[in-house]
């Protein structure tokens, strides 16, 4: 049934909700990260009755009995929003999301709607909601905002888009084409071209057989262990929203924090281009070693001296290579793009050939001979045969190798080597191949030092030690378990590559996850697959020897490849070179995106590029870096530096994953559900064992380095706001303190003054005593619990906006003074009521402050409006209800700035009344601080007549050693002088006063907080004196002064003493600050005005800096 159209009324309940941040709204954080910058606008929430029926043109469906509306929630200004989906990929910054009524209503529906909308019979009070939602019509729908979720595109910043942009001709925009890459091509493909590697031809073999194949096996099981519990990590962050250009370092950086981010984003970046410097390296070793070694440039005859030559080779002509990919980058990246399905095929091709090789050695082995004397290794690159003799026209003649080891002697009775002349030459196979039993021998590690001779263990010797030749061959560098690890990491690096490609792919999340994991499950096969292989088909001393030199100088892998070693030594070439055009390619664009994120200043001119896009100062800062790794010229010395930057990048995508895991945020719902953080804790623990099992001493640099540019950026960079995992973190801790704190009181031994500074604002919202924000610092130094506090007077609604921009003054004046605590403002109708609730509100939990810090309220006499004593006096009460201490600064204007150090002078303390020894605390804190660290201190303790002064300074001077605070001591004796005649006097006329009663009646109407009191007040002062009035009154002073004068005029000893003491502290001479007990407010309220008297008396210079201390 339809509703009543004339008679009913419907309730209709409106929600405004426009969040602070895009982080508020759970569902689009997460999606929109560049977003979060947002401008903030108010949170509304109201309810009122909808008007009747008939004023609406369309009657509504039966579905509409009640109608609840969404208000826009809005973040760019109506003038920069677009509705074409297309934009977002060309200015994320231009986003605008927006909500409307639910789209189950028809058209007729809509234009009810809109009648509401519309309605001018509005209740009063309304005009606010009302406006709000007239600009929903002018706002883009909940349609166009998930268009453009569907079709946002984020392509790679490095290779298609260039290629696009310099193909535009001018005045014509290409439109954006929707990605259409699926998981084999855009992630499963790149992830195999950047995982296997240089490693995997030219130390793979060698790892083997120094290593053994239990040791080899185990060093690339853990490094693929740790690469696959990244990869689940990083599949679990990749699926929970959308990872643009960066990669590694964008998925970092949102999930712990622009200081994180960074940090690991350019050891990451550091670590790619160290890769381009390991794969130029390892194309030049192929080069000329393999290839063309007539093309070195430096020889030496010594055979001792010919690796520091091959060392200058590799300098030159990778250098060389460097400028020459360079060129190929700068010029046009897109021809690296053309070539990288060249170099896909052929490290497929070289892997394929190792198979073919090993399967073809079971039955059909390949002949590479090796040459061994005795047990040891010969280099077969002198070598013409493999015998210390050799028939020429049937005579037997000496062979080279007799002459290398017969002083280069021809004839048999020269005096040889005595090794050479106790064992045999002997030749054995060098690929046993596959059915051959070999894996025996190659199951246990063999590390050797450097210069030691490659040796076959099972192989007959004699004992002999003999002199080392240049013949054999010899270990080039000192192996561990340690160092090869170090080595081999590289080559399972790479991961990362779908991730980087998200924008191309169709389904991101679901791709990356897949062809990640799938590419690293391959990669490990083919690895761990291959040590076995190696292990049961080539002979030891054979996978020992790094450069080939025992098998005629060829690649050791070649060896084993079918048909022929040239297809491992081309493919690897080729895939080599490609490696490093794409490390070239990647790294200038990783470090553009960390410049435009704006967290590191000095890195603002590597966001630059060409028109583009190209980042051509990225990439010469990368050639430069990468030179450096070049000059180092050993693949060995540079692999293990490019592992640490790669294990400490993967260490902190699982620690953001079991960050995020542990502390669940709401926006953390991943699509990728086979992930947990006890797997990202242990591929965290791996990373780091890792890193200190491959070079503790490079770790160590890493973290260094890592550790500055977190603690520069977190001082010098721009704050960013992305909704990170650190903060989470720092909420949870901060929780589970703040519960540790309530658990009881805190020991004596770790009390500290935790402040409360209460600011006085002017006018114009600026703080009148900025200096007391000086002294907060230099006695808080930075330690413990500082909060700045002020109220402004008024009512709420009104004057928010003025508390923001005084909060923002305070903040502003906090930094300046290096204050770090936190700003409370309360808007209150009284100035009274508004500390009050400073003072007993103020803090959370068991981190409350226990002191209150105020200034004295000068020019009290002065000024006619006694509310500022009245407020003083008041806000001391308070604090003595409230059983904290306060300290109240006096002539606070000459407190001296952080920057003016006092080089001597003396800090007082009269010490009138034990307070638990808070009075000798204080000095000692402010001591801690470089202004008064020259200062010394000067305690005075006043003795009455009846005290024995010599003994309580022996007291006294004990105490302080105890307290192990160093001060002079000082005890001032009480003697009837001019100042305790002047203290008698002031005795006087206080019960004079009170006796009179003079200021009952009017102090008590100038102590009220109530305006019309306060009126009153103003009345009576400034009211005319008739000629009555004036007798009558000076009738009843007359008369008051008759009963007075039969008064026993005795004053109140106690009061005696403490107004003598008061008068005595100006005599603290060459003091630079005074700290001295102060009395409580009397109980009394009609004595509050003889009470500040009695305070403004000590001490009264006025360019003397005093502090009390309740």
């Amino acid at each position: 049934m339809h509703p009543p159209e004339t008679t009913t009324k419907m309730a209709s309940v409106r929600f405004m909700v426009t969040p602070t941040k895009i982080d508020d709204i759970p569902g689009l954080s997460d999606t929109s990260p560049d977003l979060s910058s947002r401008s903030s606008s108010r949170v509304r929430f109201s309810s009122r009755e909808s008007v009747p029926e008939t004023s609406r043109s369309e009657p509504m469906s039966e579905m509409s009995g009640a109608t609840t509306s969404l208000a826009t929630v809005a973040l760019d200004p109506p003038s920069d929003r677009t509705s074409n989906p297309q934009d977002v990929t060309e200015d994320p910054n231009q986003n605008s999301i927006t909500g409307e009524h639910s789209q189950l209503l028809d058209d007729g529906h809509k234009k009810a709607r809109n009648a509401y909308l519309n309605n001018s019979n509005y209740e009063e009070g309304d005009e606010y909601f009302d406006k709000n939602l007239e600009e929903m019509d002018t706002r883009p729908k909940v349609s166009s905002l998930l268009n453009r979720m569907a079709n946002y595109t984020n392509l790679t910043q490095g290779v298609k888009e260039h290629e696009e942009a310099e193909n535009i001709t001018e005045g014509k925009k290409k439109p954006t084409k929707t990605p259409q890459m699926g998981t084999f091509m855009g992630v499963y493909l790149p992830c195999l071209q950047n995982i296997f590697g240089v490693i995997l031809f030219l130390r793979l073999t060698w790892v083997v057989g120094t290593a053994g194949v239990l040791q080899a096996f185990a060093i690339v099981l853990i490094c693929c262990c740790c690469t696959m519990l990244t990869a689940i990590s990083m599949s679990a962050i990749a699926t929970n929203g959308v990872v643009p250009a960066g990669g590694s370092y964008f998925m970092i950086s949102r999930a712990l924090g622009p200081e994180f981010g960074g940090a690991v984003g350019l050891c990451f970046y550091l670590g790619t281009t160290f890769a381009a410097a390991m794969y130029i390296l390892g194309a030049i070793e192929i080069f000329l070693v393999y290839i063309v070694p007539r093309a070195a440039i430096f020889r030496s005859d010594d055979a001792f001296k010919e690796s520091a030559a091959m060392l200058n080779n590799m300098r030159v002509y990778g250098t060389a290579f460097l400028v020459l990919m360079v060129l190929v980058v700068f010029i046009g990246v897109r021809y690296v793009n053309k070539f990288a399905s060249l170099f896909l095929a052929c490290v497929i091709v070289s892997i394929l050939a190792i198979y073919a090789g090993a399967i073809k050695s079971s039955f059909a082995p390949p002949h590479f001979p090796v040459c061994m004397l005795g047990n040891r290794t010969l280099s077969s690159r002198h070598i013409d045969i493999c015998s210390k003799t050799k028939e020429i026209n049937n005579m037997t003649v000496p062979s080279k190798l007799w002459g290398f080891f017969c002083n280069s002697s021809q004839f048999f009775n020269a005096t040889c080597d005595e090794y050479f002349v106790h064992n045999n030459v002997t030749s054995i196979q060098g690929i046993p191949g596959l059915a051959s039993g070999i894996i025996t021998e190659n199951l246990w590690s063999n590390y050797l030092p450097k210069g030691e001779i490659l040796e076959k263990p099972s192989a007959k010797s004699s004992d002999v030690l003999g002199s080392l030749n240049h013949e054999y061959v010899l270990v080039d560098i000192t192996t561990s378990f340690t160092l090869l690890v170090g080595i081999f990491f590289p080559s399972v690096t790479g991961i990362m590559a779908g991730s980087n490609r998200s924008g191309d792919l169709k389904d991101a999340q679901k791709s990356i996850p897949i062809g990640t994991i799938l590419a690293i499950l391959t990669t490990s096969f083919v690895y761990l697959s291959n040590v076995v292989l190696f292990g049961a088909c080539i002979e030891g001393v054979v996978l020992r020897d790094k450069f080939g030199d025992a098998v005629e100088g060829n690649l050791v892998v070649g060896t084993l490849s079918w048909p022929s070693p040239w297809v491992i030594v081309i493919g690897s070439f080729f895939s080599t070179c490609g490696a490093g055009l794409q490390s070239l390619t990647g790294a200038p664009r990783l470090l553009q995106a960390i410049a435009k994120d704006n967290i590191i200043p000095f890195l603002r001119v590597f966001g630059h590029s060409k028109a583009n896009g190209e980042p051509t100062w990225a990439l010469l800062l990368t050639a430069a870096i990468a030179e450096l790794g070049i000059l180092i010229a050993s693949l060995d010395l540079v692999a293990p530096i490019l592992s640490m930057f790669f294990l400490m990048c993967y260490l902190f995508v699982n620690l953001a994953c079991a960050l995020q895991t542990l502390l669940r945020t709401p926006n953390w719902r991943p699509r990728f559900r086979y992930y947990h953080w006890t797997l990202s804790f242990m591929g965290m623990s791996i990373c780091l064992a890792l890193m200190f099992i491959s070079s503790w001493y490079y770790a160590i640099v890493a973290m260094v380095i890592a550790g500055m540019i977190y603690k520069y950026i977190e001082y010098q960079g721009a704050e960013k706001e992305w909704g990170d995992g650190i903060r989470g973190l720092s909420l949870s801790a901060a929780r589970f303190a703040l519960l540790r704190l309530e658990e009881g009181p805190p020991h004596t031994k770790n009390w500290r003054p935790q402040l409360l500074v209460l600011l006085k604002l002017d006018e114009d919202l600026h703080v009148k005593h900025p200096r007391l924000l000086t002294f907060a610092s230099q006695l808080k130094a930075g330690k413990g619990l500082t909060i700045v506090g002020s109220v402004i007077v008024g009512n709420f609604l009104e004057n928010y906006g003025e508390a923001l921009a005084a909060e923002q003054t305070i903040k502003h004046l906090m930094e300046a003074e290096k204050v770090k605590g936190f700003c409370q403002l309360v808007v209150a109708a009284k100035l009274r009521e508004g500390i009050s609730h400073l003072i007993q509100s103020c803090g959370l939990g068991g981190m409350k402050h226990n002191t209150v810090v105020m200034g004295w309220p000068n020019g009290w006499r002065q000024s006619e409006d006694a509310r500022a004593w009245k407020t003083f006096i008041g806000t001391v009460r308070v604090t003595t209800a409230a059983h904290l201490a306060l300290l109240v600064a006096k002539n606070v204007s000459f407190f001296p700035s952080n920057v003016e150090p006092f080089s001597e002078g003396n800090i007082d303390v009269w010490w009138i009344v034990h307070d638990g020894g808070m009075l000798m605390l204080l000095p000692f804190l402010l001591k801690q601080h470089k202004v008064w660290r020259k200062c010394s201190i000067r305690i005075f303790t006043v003795a009455q007549l009846e005290d024995n002064s010599i003994q309580m300074k022996k007291d006294l001077a004990t105490f302080l050693y105890h307290l192990r605070i160093e001060a002079e001591v000082e005890v001032v004796e009480m003697v009837r002088d001019l100042h305790y005649e002047r203290t008698l006097m002031m005795e006087h006329r206080s019960q004079m006063l009170r006796h009179m009663r003079l200021s009952k009646q009017n102090l008590t109407s100038i102590g009220s907080d109530e305006d019309e009191e306060t009126e009153t007040y103003q009345e009576k002062v400034h009211m005319t004196w008739t000629k009555d009035k004036y007798m009558a009154s000076r009738g009843q002073k007359a008369k008051s002064m008759e009963g007075f004068q039969d008064l026993n005029m005795r004053p109140d000893q106690s009061n005696v003493r403490r107004m003598h003491t008061a008068v005595k502290l100006n005599e603290s001479h060459e003091a630079k600050l005074v700290l001295l007990n102060m009395p409580g407010p009397p109980r009394n309220p009609e004595g509050d005005e003889n009470c500040i008297l009695f305070k403004s008396g000590a001490p009264s210079r006025e360019n003397l800096l005093s502090l009390f201390l309740r």
